[in-house]
């Protein structure tokens, strides 16, 4: 059960604000270990895509990169609207990755294993589950066998298949998860949608996030900025979902395409005034506002 008194501070301003302290990490370890499946620890913070630090930007889009102690790169993101090219992105990411943090005349040999993890708040594909994992390899065009890695070269790269030298992508879908149950991970994909930790979680990394990730403890301006960008967030979401209400509602009304059509621009024109990006608008109306103004 959850009290009145236990309000938690979202992950990703949690990730902005106080996660890249190393007092912190084993809030980041306690989810790497949930997600992978094996116990993860923390080296230090990389630079990564730095987020625009405006207040539309906060709680729209943040990362960080994490290096643990064996050397793997950690990139985690949250992102809470939809966009298009989101796929574009992961593959950027990882890709910029390799590039940034390998030195000129190393060893390709010397790539460290880069995972890409993705928090999403939004329907991001098709599909059922709530957690999607990609990795590489490779397949025989003709019989169907997979391409493995001779003992020599296992030794040699020091990692057991093809997939382990390639990047690994995690997509988390959390939003409107709701399901409670003794799995480590399905306890933390609970507190990404509901910023909310039930007394008998035991998941690795949640002691922390109840002790350290209260609303509470954040000092009395910073509380106030924080419950503003929530209360803002929501707003614009709210009229979100009603414009688009009413601008399908408009529509048939009219019983014209053409006065459908004129009430989804209407109501994409407010959207675009309240912040939304381009791309945003179109996933949700389906028009493109390039050119309006």
């Amino acid at each position: 059960m959850c009290t009145s008194d236990d309000r938690l501070i979202r992950f990703d301003w949690a990730m902005k604000r106080m996660l890249r302290d190393k007092a912190n990490f084993g809030v980041l370890e306690g989810f790497l270990t949930s997600l992978l499946g094996k116990p993860i620890y923390i080296e230090t913070i990389l630079e990564s895509e730095s987020n625009r630090d405006s207040d539309e930007q906060k709680l729209n889009r943040v990362d960080i990169l994490a290096q643990t102690t064996e050397k793997e790169k950690m990139l985690i993101e949250v992102q809470n609207q939809s966009e298009i090219d989101y796929f574009h992105r992961m593959l950027f990411g990882t890709t910029r990755l390799i590039s940034d943090y390998t030195r000129l005349g190393e060893r390709y040999g010397k790539i460290t294993k880069i995972y890409s993890i993705n928090i999403v708040y939004f329907r991001l594909g098709e599909g059922e589950d709530s957690v999607y994992v990609g990795t590489t390899d490779f397949y025989g065009l003709h019989d169907g066998s997979q391409l493995r890695l001779s003992p020599r070269w296992r030794e040699r790269l020091e990692v057991d298949s093809v997939s382990d030298i390639f990047p690994t992508y995690y997509i988390l879908r959390v939003n409107d998860f709701d399901k409670w149950s003794k799995t480590p991970l399905d306890q933390w994909l609970y507190f990404l949608s509901n910023s909310r930790v039930p007394e008998d979680a035991d998941a690795p990394g949640l002691k922390e996030v109840r002790e350290k990730l209260r609303l509470d403890r954040l000092p009395a301006a910073e509380r106030l900025s924080y419950l503003k960008l929530i209360d803002d967030r929501i707003s614009i979401m709210n009229s979100i979902e009603d414009a688009r209400y009413e601008g399908h509602a408009e529509g048939r009304a009219e019983g014209r395409e053409e006065g459908r059509e004129e009430a989804i621009l209407e109501k994409a024109l407010i959207a675009k005034e309240a912040g939304l990006s381009d791309e945003m608008i179109f996933v949700i109306f389906g028009i493109k506002l390039s050119g309006f103004k």
